[in-house]
């Protein structure tokens, strides 16, 4: 009796899974269509090669698709070397204390944290004491800030896959600990660390409030000169078109044409994570790395 009863326990908790699972897909694949259908219809050459015109009512989003790119790149200096090195750090050299512990502690909260804060921050730092104007080098520095707690941890997990066999075969075979992390260690946790940065980038590059308090403009309709110039941003423009311009029901579909470009944005994000970790996985089981 009591078998029977945990089988069809089994079968109503496996139910209730899937029927989550399902409506989760329902409403992701339902905002996509609605952003789809509504969007594609502004996308074409012109949209995405000109610049805002006549208060942004006519035009294209070429200066916020070079703006997010450069900013992409800016965020990706930042976080990726400072993350990869933090996670070799407090996986390959730290000891295990109370202070390795407190600061997983404090990079999990960190990831948890809301993004206006991070932007906040970035004023209050990058802008006010370190004297940066708002810019693309503010906004970069505050978007790796943003993505470091991620890069960290998704880094330090790829780099426990590693077997230890793996670093003890090494080390008895003469190598440094250095030789051994970057021979050995870091190709075999490559996919993981990738698949981590890429992720943490594609959740930069669709952030509005970090951006809003560090360097985008409103309406900047030409490309940024230097790290050191304002930038228009697909987010930033995105929010404006949706909730702030003068005419919303005009630009409507610029606004749904800019977030479908913004969505396929980190649809290939996403996707280039998901490519290079199955490239590299594939090259180490045949032995390439």
């Amino acid at each position: 009796m009591r078998a029977n009863n945990g089988k069809w326990q089994e079968k109503i908790g496996f139910l209730l899974f899937r029927l989550a699972m399902l409506f989760v897909v329902f409403v992701v694949f339902y905002i996509i269509y609605d952003i789809f259908s509504k969007g594609v219809s502004s996308i074409n050459w012109q949209f995405l090669t000109d610049r805002p015109r006549e208060g942004m009512t006519a035009g294209g989003i070429f200066p916020a698709i070079i703006g997010t790119a450069y900013l992409t790149i800016i965020t990706t200096l930042v976080s990726v070397p400072l993350g990869v090195g933090a996670a070799i750090f407090l996986n390959e050299y730290s000891k295990e204390n109370f202070l390795t512990r407190l600061i997983r502690m404090a990079l999990r909260n960190l990831a948890g944290v809301p993004s206006i804060v991070f932007g906040l921050f970035g004023v209050a730092f990058f802008i006010q004491y370190l004297g940066l104007r708002p810019s693309l080098l503010a906004a970069g520095l505050t978007m790796g800030i943003l993505t470091l707690p991620v890069t960290v941890t998704a880094s330090e997990e790829a780099l426990k896959t590693v077997p230890a066999a793996f670093r003890q075969g090494a080390l008895a075979l003469g190598a440094s600990p250095w030789q051994m992390i970057r021979s050995i260690v870091l190709p075999q946790a490559l996919p993981g660390m990738l698949t981590g940065a890429i992720l943490g980038l594609a959740r930069a590059a669709g952030e509005t409030a970090p951006i809003l308090f560090t360097g985008a403009a409103f309406f900047l309709p030409f490309l940024p000169s230097s790290v050191h110039s304002q930038f228009m941003a697909l987010p930033y423009h995105l929010y404006i078109l949706a909730t702030q311009h003068h005419a919303i029901s005009r630009v409507r579909p610029l606004a749904y044409g800019t977030a479908l470009v913004l969505l396929l944005l980190v649809v290939v994000l996403n996707g280039a994570a998901i490519f290079l970790r199955s490239y590299y996985r594939n090259k180490m089981r045949r032995g390439g790395i």
